[in-house]
């Protein structure tokens, strides 16, 4: 397939998850990605276990796509490396604390300096104002911050997170829809951008409505585990040997979902024969419908919910969707052996263009896998890579 960002160059500095996924979306959609990692590689590499191979399982996941260089910056030399790489870069990528680029030389200013059409994204965790601005920050940090947890888990439980990493790869989302807005504007201006984002955008975002909610009411959401306080049904159901989620979306699919379970009576129901009624009445209308659904096989219950039309779907476990022939025939989960690791396999973009979903060519890269193939392209003499090895100014894996 046509590679949309084959002749793009991203210089990228980030760690962890949120910046290193933006680039790995890039990198997908053609863009060469050169990764900049700090003297022993980036730290999410250690984030397990699970490791596959050598690597963080949560590292993989993020880093296909890309050659690795490992640079000391706190080395004057180590920072003209850089700037060579940023020089011959159209998008730059950083996701430090407040403060360190601007100590490294590589703010936007810094990096503007060594190319003017450069398009310069900065990730952190609060953004760049505000009284918080300086501090570290990690997805269940912006998580708690943000009221996610607030609304996420059972009512009187624990606080609890999203199971993903819903903020980092969120926040690694938008950075790189931004990066994509402002190519397209350079090129119809030949003007590079100065660009930003931070983990507590995303994870506000996430709870607009409940925040709108609270805006407009002043009544403060909690948990409610699987449901939603704005529809029902919409929410789990045990069976008799699993579970089930309904989403019950408007009063159409609630009256299926009583026939096909052989409710009429319910369906007919003045209490609830609309969602703000069904909402209002919820106490009332959810034990009728446990009592009804539990003694079905969750495959039977699944079937004649699919026949009558009633949105749901089993909840699986993370082994059922390995599997799942739905999840191999969108083909989201694809081979990509190496030596290291003969059976490795990852998760493919979540789009497809003309048909196909983009990819790029290869599986994660060692800390320094192409560090001296990166010098000699910046123009370095054997001589000279030889020498920043041997003073650690770069690590060659």
């Amino acid at each position: 397939m046509i590679q949309s960002l084959e002749d793009v160059v991203v210089c990228d500095l980030t760690q962890n998850l949120a910046g290193p996924f933006c680039s790995q979306i890039l990198g997908d959609l053609g863009a060469r990605i050169i990764k900049v990692e700090p003297p022993g590689g980036d730290p999410a590499r250690a984030w397990g276990p699970p490791f596959w191979g050598k690597e963080s399982t949560l590292f993989l996941s993020a880093n296909r796509n890309k050659r690795s260089i490992v640079i000391d910056l706190k080395a004057e030399e180590g920072r003209e490396v850089l700037g060579r790489i940023a020089r011959g870069s159209d998008v730059f990528i950083q996701s430090a604390r407040i403060g360190v680029p601007e100590r490294l030389g590589y703010d936007y200013e810094s990096i503007r300096a060594l190319r003017d059409d450069m398009i310069h994204m900065s990730i952190s965790a609060y953004g760049d104002r505000g009284p918080m601005k300086s501090l570290p920050g990690y997805d269940p940090l912006m998580q708690a911050f943000s009221g996610v947890m607030s609304v996420t888990g059972h009512a009187g439980g624990p606080p609890a997170r999203a199971g993903g990493s819903v903020v980092d790869y969120g926040t690694g989302m938008w950075a790189a829809i931004a990066i994509l807005g402002a190519l397209r504007t350079r090129d119809r201006t030949g003007e590079g951008a100065k660009l930003d984002t931070a983990l507590l955008d995303t994870a506000v975002l996430w709870i607009s409505y409940h925040l709108m909610g609270y805006l407009s009411t002043g009544q403060v959401p909690g948990p409610m585990g699987s449901g939603l306080g704005a529809i029902v049904p919409y929410q789990a159901f045990a069976t008799s040997d699993g579970d089930v989620m309904i989403a019950a979306g408007n009063d159409g699919i609630y009256g299926r979902l009583c026939r096909a379970l052989e409710l009429d009576e319910l369906a007919d129901d003045e209490r609830f024969a609309t969602n703000p009624q069904r909402v209002a009445h919820r106490t009332e209308l959810i034990p009728l419908l446990e009592e009804a659904i539990r003694p079905y096989a969750t495959s039977d219950f699944v079937e004649l919910m699919q026949a009558n039309s009633v949105p749901c779907s089993p909840i699986q476990d993370v082994a059922q969707v390995a599997v799942d022939p739905q999840v191999a025939a969108a083909e989201l989960l694809v081979s990509a052996p190496t030596p290291e690791v003969p059976d490795y396999t990852d998760v493919a973009l979540p789009l497809r263009v003309n048909g196909e979903r983009p990819r790029g060519e290869s599986t994660p890269p060692a800390a320094g896998r192409h560090t001296v193939e990166i010098l000699e392209e910046i123009g370095y003499s054997p001589s000279e890579i030889d020498r920043l090895i041997a003073t650690r100014i770069v690590e060659s894996a």
